[in-house]
């Protein structure tokens, strides 16, 4: 990878300091820091072309349009799907999870089974919940096991033909685990189960190829991948796209409207009523573009070195454990001191400027299995450093003394 100085001269707030000490940022996971070349982007936007798109014939909105359609094209290249009308752009991750829901509504009955991990987010959890108390789908759980792996063995046996949809993410937010998902899609789709991953967590690290997986719905939000918030993307299989209704009705997603009968228009713009945030998506392209410039791959290698590098250092610290141990995850690691709770080792590494992420992660299942109240997560970027993992485990080591 180029050099890690000049990539973090990149980003503006790296250079800020926090209660007086250099900004340590390890809540990567939650959200990624903004580069200077997107920021810029944004400011552009705002200053030169900021006008609604796909209605106006003036110059700003076919600028704006321009711009915002070939961002899309951006991601669709990027995530390798078939047409460019498949990529919805949504407000994020949890939006993009909601519309697959929603659209399953009138294609499920009552006793059809989904299938859900034990290592999701709550925003892959709850939405199908919801989804069952209005079908009267059934959810099933494959468990988890102690590395915080999934049991696949179970997973095998609960599929049937009674399943319909199987939801899992590609990484775990809380432990980092990267899962099987290829293995998972093709298991599902023996039995005509439809496959949707959730993504977030995963595009950060790796380039994922929605065709070569024949994954049939793909999410994610911008804003962990470099991007702003507020913006995502749902990738989903033409066939299934067009036999789902929309999420939502209002302008742009309409053929023809009388107060007799609606039509819908056809994909992408079916699903994206109202008007879109079009400086986020715009700005989305140019992130996944700046990424790609530094290329998945050395970020990939790099990462692993940060996570290697990290997972002994913390080890060495007594009463230090780690949930979490696969040998297949990304850079996070989810840990506690012995007899210390998360959110005060926490607060005390804040005042030493070090940002890591306490409690749940939203993905309380994952804590009742561990029998514990949260974690203290540290997740590292391509931007993060060697030096600021020892700062890290001298802070970690101050809270110890400090607390115990």
């Amino acid at each position: 990878m180029q050099d890690i100085n000049k990539i973090r001269e990149d980003f503006p707030i790296l250079s800020r300091k926090v209660n007086g000490k250099p900004l340590v940022y390890f809540d990567n996971a939650a959200t990624s820091q903004t580069p200077q070349q997107v920021i810029e982007v944004i400011v552009d936007y705002y200053s030169n072309y900021n006008a609604n798109i796909h209605r106006g014939v003036h110059t700003l909105s076919q600028e704006a349009t321009d711009k915002y359609e070939a961002a899309r094209h951006t991601i669709q290249q990027h995530f390798n799907a078939k047409n460019a009308y498949e990529i919805i752009l949504t407000s994020g991750t949890t939006h993009s999870i909601n519309l697959v829901a929603n659209g399953f509504a009138n294609l499920l009955k009552k006793g059809d089974e989904l299938i859900v991990s034990a290592l999701e987010h709550h925003s892959n959890i709850v939405p199908w919940q919801m989804l069952c108390e209005k079908t009267g789908a059934i959810l099933k759980v494959i468990p988890m096991i102690l590395e915080g792996e999934l049991d696949m063995d179970t997973y095998s046996n609960l599929l049937s033909e009674k399943t319909k949809l199987v939801f899992v993410n590609h990484i775990s937010n809380a432990l980092g685990t990267i899962n099987p998902i290829k293995t998972i899609i093709d298991q599902a789709h023996q039995f005509g189960a439809a496959v949707l991953v959730d993504g977030a967590q995963a595009c950060p690290h790796i380039k994922p190829d929605v065709q070569a997986l024949d994954v049939d719905f793909y999410v994610t939000s911008a804003h962990k991948i470099c991007g702003p918030t507020g913006i995502g993307m749902l990738y989903g299989k033409e066939e299934w796209l067009t036999k789902m209704q929309p999420y939502q009705g209002g302008g742009e997603m309409i053929d023809q409207v009388t107060f007799e009968k609606t039509t819908y228009a056809g994909l992408p713009h079916k699903f994206e009523a109202g008007t879109p945030n079009i400086c986020g998506g715009i700005a989305f392209g140019a992130a996944i573009d700046y990424m790609n410039n530094i290329g998945f791959d050395k970020i990939a290698t790099y990462e692993h070195e940060l996570l290697e590098y990290g997972t002994k250092k913390l080890l060495e610290i007594e009463g230090l454990k780690i949930y979490g141990t696969s040998s297949k995850k990304t850079s996070v690691i989810s840990f506690n001191l012995e007899g210390i709770h998360p959110y005060d080792v926490g607060t005390l590494l804040d005042k030493m400027g070090i940002a890591v992420r306490t409690g749940h992660h939203c993905a309380q299942p994952i804590m009742d299995f561990y029998n514990i109240p949260g974690t203290i997560r540290a997740s590292f970027a391509f931007y993060n450093t060697k030096i600021e993992i020892d700062t890290l485990v001298e802070g970690v080591k101050k809270a110890k003394l400090m607390l115990s």
